[in-house]
């Protein structure tokens, strides 16, 4: 729906800010509409639609979603809980047709153990209660069955060695995400790339980030980066050719995938 309205909008060559000043919509209301952050309103979807000048089957497709969607069907009864990025985040992953990730301290979520992954949810949310723990956990390992559905996301992670180093949740739990990951690269649609320490200063050093395609052509591409500050979903042009420049750099800086599984059993190993 967010990608429909965008491109209609676009169609009718009007700016975010000529729409709130034509149907009085929040502009903060609209942004998040169009960055798929909020549902909207059967009122105001009507309205956008009006101005837009949308065809009688757009309407009614975008109709029949924002009816479907009250339901949330997709997810899980406890997702209403988790933070409304979060879910966004889901339901585009869902959604994605390749997931290039970067991440500088941690393992991608989409490769992580249960106990790796609660380790790391304890240690970087402290304040929350066994029950938030616990519904992150789940999701968390619930995402991780789009690696093996019929058609399978196609998942090409890369990761600083730090990742690799940290100690999370004790030698154990190291270990047995180790092996985890190492079966995990057995699979044809799942890559794994590591940057050794001594590559030195790279490109991913600011820190994480997502890269998402998507099946349809028309539905655009976009970045995701959590930052401390909130969760950021990026789309322009500009955004997209930075992000792919960068982790076209990293593929380049990082170790192949035979040497990245090397690496990964050398550092098994050395926690025994």
């Amino acid at each position: 729906m967010a990608a429909e309205l965008r491109r209609l909008r676009a169609a009718a060559g009007m700016t975010r800010e000529e729409v709130t000043e034509e149907k009085g919509i929040n502009a903060a209301t609209l942004y998040r509409i169009e960055k798929a952050r909020a549902r909207p309103q059967k009122r105001t979807l009507v309205a956008l639609l009006d101005l837009y000048e949308a065809t009688d089957t757009q309407r009614a497709d975008l109709l029949a979603i924002q009816s479907g969607s009250n339901d949330q069907g997709w997810l899980r009864p406890y997702h209403s809980e988790l933070p409304e990025e979060y879910t966004a985040y889901i339901g585009f992953e869902a959604e994605a047709r390749t997931v290039r990730n970067y991440e500088s301290l941690f393992l991608p979520g989409l490769a992580q153990t249960e106990n790796y992954a609660r380790a790391v949810i304890k240690g970087v949310w402290a304040a929350a209660s066994h029950k938030e723990v616990e519904q992150r956990v789940q999701a968390r390992m619930e995402r991780q069955a789009l690696l093996s559905k019929e058609h399978p996301l196609q998942l090409w992670a890369i990761v600083d060695e730090a990742a690799l180093r940290r100690t999370v949740g004790g030698r154990k739990v190291m270990q047995e995400q180790a092996r985890h990951l190492l079966e995990l690269m057995d699979e044809p649609n799942v890559t794994f790339q590591v940057i050794p320490f001594d590559k030195g200063a790279h490109a991913g050093m600011p820190g994480s980030f997502v890269h998402m395609d998507f099946p349809d052509p028309a539905d655009p591409e976009l970045v995701y980066v959590d930052t401390p500050a909130g969760d950021l979903f990026l789309e322009s042009e500009a955004e997209m050719r930075r992000y792919k420049s960068m982790f076209e750099h990293l593929q380049a800086v990082a170790v192949g995938p035979n040497d990245s599984a090397a690496l990964l059993a050398t550092v098994a190993a050395a926690r025994d």
